[in-house]
């Protein structure tokens, strides 16, 4: 069993910064991947960032490249999601999940992970 649990979010004007925790614990964790979604109000769940242990390999979507950076303390076991230049369509609930395996090419679909935290709030305006 894997806890997931985010925080971070809050209230923010354009342009402005933010950064994202997700805390993983629990018996037998070995999530091999981990990632941020997201979800605004009548929108479905969209993949924002993913990222293997060992940090090798990361995953944006085209909306946020350049923008968002995920980063994963492994000792921690603590995954981040740093926010910057935030617009105005960035609100969403924000939540982290993982999984032991993703296959390959589909690290920011949805259905690939089976953890999830209960989601934290950005707003953008």
């Amino acid at each position: 069993h894997v806890q997931l649990v985010e925080s971070g979010g809050g209230s923010v004007q354009a342009g402005g910064s933010l950064r994202l925790s997700c805390a993983a614990s629990g018996d037998g964790y070995s999530s091999s991947a981990m990632g941020w979604f997201r979800q605004a109000p009548g929108k479905e769940r969209q993949g924002v960032a993913s990222i293997y242990r060992g940090g090798s390999s990361t995953y944006y979507a085209d909306s946020v490249t350049g923008r968002f950076a995920i980063s994963l303390d492994s000792a921690k076991n603590t995954m981040y999601l740093q926010m910057n230049s935030l617009k105005p369509e960035d609100t969403a609930m924000y939540y982290c999940a993982a999984d032991s395996v993703v296959l390959p090419g589909r690290e920011l679909e949805a259905s690939e992970y089976s953890y999830w935290g209960q989601g934290t709030q950005v707003t953008v305006s």
